[in-house]
This record gives C-alpha cells, structure tokens and sequence, in this order.
C-alpha cells in the first residue's frame, strides 16, 4: 500500500512538473510576442521619426500663414493628410502626453497615424494615411534636401545635428557615392532620389544632390527590424525547454533519492532498528533534516536503553526482598501449627509466586527489548515445531484440568529460530487461551512455502474488533479481564510481539472460525541455514 502510494505521488509531482514547465512555455512564448510587439514598435516610431521631426522643426521656425502653405504643400508631396492640433484639445493618455513631451512620435497603423509636437510650442502635428510606401520615402528626403540647399556646408550639418534622425542616418559628401550607375547618376542629375539595395541583406538607402550641385546628401542605410522568425523562435524556445526540464530533472532525481534513503531509514528505525543513522551529504536543508533524524534517533535510543536498564536493575533488586520473605514465611510456617495462620501463610506465599513470576515477565520483556530485530543477535536452531508444541501442552495440561488443550493433526514443521523464546512465546499464547477458553483450545501448525504459521484458537468470548490493537501492549488488558481470577500481567502477549519482531514476524490477532473464541496467529518466516 505504501508502495502504491508513493508512484501515486510521484505521478503526481510529474504531473504538477510538466504543468510547470508547460506553464514556462506559454510564459515564453508570451514574452517572445510582448518582445516582438516592442521591436515592431521601435521600428516604425524610427522609421517615422525623421519626417515628422522634419517637418515640426520647419513648422516651429514659421509664421501660421507659412505653416498652412508649407503644411498643403507637404501633403500633396507625400501623400498624407496633415493637420495642425492645439495639443489640449488632442484625446491623449497620460503616458502619450509624456512621450510628446520627450519629442517622441506617437505610432499608429492601420490606418496610419503619426503625432510629434512642435519643439517648444502647444501644437501637435498628426499626419493620417493609409500606408507607408517609397512614396513617402523620396519625398521626405525631397523636403530635406529643399530644407538643406540655400545653406552653406556648416549650416547644412548643424541643422543635421538638429533633427530626430531616427532610424535613418544622415551624411553629407563632397562627392557622389561610389559604384553608382550610369542610370542611378543622371536620375540624380534630374534631382531625383536614388535607391540603393547593398549587402546579403539588402540594406536600404538613399542617395540626393542638393540643388546647387556641390554635395550630395546620403540617407541610411535605413535601420530594419530585428524580429526573429517563427522557424528559429520555436527551435530556440523548445531548446530552452529541454534544457530546463534537464537541470529540474536531474535536481529532482538527486532531491527524489536522497529522500528515498531517509524513508528507508525511518522505516527500519520504526520497525526497530534503532542504530539506522542518515548519511549527511551535505549542508542544505536535506543535509539538516538527516542531522535533525540522526538526532532523535539518538535520543530515542537512548531513552530506551535507559528504560530498559532501569527496568532490569527494579527487577533484579525486587528478587531479594521477594526471597528474604519467602524464606521468613517458610521459617513462621515452620514455627507454627495454627490452621488458621497455616492458611494465610499460604496465601502469602502465592502471593510470594505471583510476584516472582511478575518480575520474570518484566525481565524477560525488557530482555526482548534490548535484542535486534530481524534476529541479527539471536541464536537460532532448528527446531521441531510440533515437538515444541506438544512440550507446551504437557506444561499447562496439569494447570487447566478442566481444559482441552490439543495439536491439530499436520505435518511435522521443522524451522530455524531460537528455540527458547519461539517456545516462550507459543506457551504465552496456550496460557492466554487456557485463562479465557471455556472447555476447548487448539494449536494449528502450517507449513506455507516462505513461513511458518501457529495458529492457537480458543471457544472463549473472544477479542472486539476494536480492542485487538490494544492487546499488545504492555500491562494492557481487556475491561472483562481485570478481574484477579483471570489472571495475567498484561506483558505476556507484549512478550510474544517482541519475540516475533525479532524473527522477522509477526503475530496477529482475529476470531476463530471453528471455536468462535479468539485466534492467535504466529507467522514466521523461513531462514536459510548458515553454512
């Protein structure tokens, strides 16, 4: 059962693991599209950012009557709709107004929409179109280079200086370009702007003579976006999740194993072994819990072999009082021939014999509690079992005159114990049958292919369902056999228990199926011989 559910909770934990790690995908995949989303933003607010702060700049150094005839002019060249706001009647959000203030250009698509607002002014320029083509490429450089021609050559670069350049960087040249075509240079001899495509990935730029001839303005290559594609993100994203569900597999594993011991080592303290220590590895927090297990398993160690000491030396010094006052109670029977004292110096001495047998149960318990379990200290032989079961017999026969006590017919049963407690304990359970049977008790023997099962059954009330666990306690006894006639220090069964976990079994406790009373059950597993 407890093997059952262990895999349970290991699937479990499997189960809240993938859910993680599939968790750390969709997480992944979501940062890779916000990532995107950022990079495409950028892109066009640099794309942008060269015609509109073009523009603005022209429209902050004009009259108003200038600004509308430079503002028609524009838009019937690049193709736009463009429009002069006072900036507090735009319908902006409160992150928008920052950006203007910083001179950014607010991005729109489909349609397009751009806002940038006048340097040092409360106006907002919003020019509305339909899309970005080569159109409105040329003529932003068109405007520039119209902007740039009644210059001189320090003037031109100051204004350069002066513009949002964006994505697009500015060079002005005292000669054409080189490897231009024949074609490319009389199409700039006509004052028209020249396309360039250079490189493995076809970087844009664009090339304009300035109406005086004397220079030539260079614009790009125009900065693309960097969004990787759909192809090489998942590759990159499935590596990195096999990578991380290694390192979180190999941690788990280390985690699960070491966790494995210290269940191995509890259980074998709870069946008994108290020296299983934890093997400390390391400092972290299993390292710790293992230090914290080796300690009390220490402690508790200690505590019983304390216990059991006290409890053999109370038995041994109770021995000599008991015998001085047997002797003293034989001496005063002796002296005396009074019936009436005769009497109760007999009872003294049962009482005398309880006591001593009392302090054999004590002794021989606290004998049992100091052996190792599974039988690693005690002798064992081979030892006849029907042999032993008809000496027990013949011992309580005479006690129990009004009692049945018989050996079931089978087969005769050889196993490997420790014949004097293997014996003690079987006469425990007969003795605990004869006080509660009624006419009839019956010892079973089965020889099962890997153990041995003694079966001791009574035609007594027998035992409640509920009181069965209680039986095997020390000094435990049921409500209806409190009493002095029934006899019984409640340590015989605990004797019994004691003596099956040191050969690695176990007894048990049910109603017996021919008698009605109660059974009790030896299973002892077999040993193999030493060689």
């Amino acid at each position: 059962m407890r093997r059952v559910l262990s895999h349970g909770s290991f699937l479990r934990f499997y189960l809240l693991l993938g859910a993680a790690l599939l968790m750390v995908f969709l997480i992944a995949l979501g940062g890779r599209a916000f990532i995107e989303q950022v990079s495409r933003e950028d892109y066009r607010e640099a794309l942008t950012a060269l015609p509109m702060s073009l523009m603005t700049q022209q429209l902050a150094d004009s009259t108003p009557r200038e600004r509308q005839a430079k503002l028609a002019g524009w838009a019937e060249q690049l193709d736009m709709q463009l429009t002069l706001l006072p900036l507090e009647d735009a319908s902006l959000s409160y992150f928008e107004r920052s950006r203007l203030e910083r001179g950014k250009v607010l991005v729109a698509t489909s349609p397009w929409r751009l806002q940038r607002r006048l340097p040092g002014q409360p106006w907002l320029l919003q020019a509305d179109f339909p899309y970005w083509s080569e159109r409105q490429w040329h003529a932003t450089i068109e405007i520039l280079g119209a902007w740039l021609s009644p210059l001189d050559g320090n003037e031109r670069r100051e204004r350069l200086g002066a513009l949002e350049q964006g994505g697009w960087p500015l060079s002005l040249t005292d000669r054409p370009p080189a490897a231009l075509s024949d074609a490319q240079r009389r199409q700039l001899n006509r004052g028209e702007v020249v396309t360039r495509l250079r490189g493995e990935q076809l970087s844009i730029s664009f090339v304009y003579q300035l109406s005086d001839g004397s220079q030539w303005l260079e614009v790009g290559p125009a900065a693309g976006g960097s969004v990787l594609p759909l192809n090489l993100h998942l590759p990159l994203l499935m590596a990195l999740m096999v990578v991380l569900a290694l390192i979180i597999y190999l941690v788990m594993r280390s985690i699960e194993s070491r966790m494995a011991r210290l269940e191995l080592a509890a259980t074998r303290i709870a069946s008994g072994r108290l020296e299983t220590r934890v093997k400390v590895e390391s400092g972290d927090f299993l390292g710790r819990l293992g230090m914290a297990f080796n300690g009390m398993a220490n402690q508790v160690q200690s505590l019983l072999r304390g216990q059991q000491e006290m409890i053999r030396a109370v038995s041994h010094e109770l021995r000599t009082p008991v015998a001085r006052i047997r002797f003293a109670v034989q001496m005063v029977e002796d002296m005396t021939d009074q019936p009436a004292i005769r009497r109760q110096l007999q009872g003294i001495d049962t009482d005398i014999a309880e006591l001593d047998e009392l302090i054999d149960e004590i002794l021989t318990y606290a004998r049992l509690g100091g052996e190792t379990v599974n039988g690693a200290e005690l002798e064992t032989s081979l030892v006849e079992c029907r042999a032993m079961a008809e000496r027990v017999i013949d011992s309580l026969s005479p006690l129990h005159e009004g009692l049945s006590i018989t050996l079931a017919p089978g087969p005769d049963v050889e196993l490997l114990a420790e014949p004097r407690y293997l014996q003690r304990a079987l006469q425990n359970l007969v003795s605990n049958a004869c006080r509660h049977g009624q006419s009839k008790v019956v010892i079973g023997l089965w020889d099962e292919p890997h153990l041995v099962r003694i079966d001791v059954e009574d035609d007594g009330p027998g035992i409640p369902a509920d009181a069965r666990a209680d039986v095997f306690k020390p000094f435990a006894r049921l409500d209806d056999s409190r009493a002095r006639s029934s006899g019984g220090y409640g340590l015989g069964l605990s004797i019994v228990q004691k003596v099956m976990a040191g050969h690695g079994g176990s007894v048990t406790v049910d109603t017996s199926p021919s008698l009605g009373g109660a059974r009790f059950t030896l299973l002892i597993p077999r040993r193999e011989s030493p060689v």
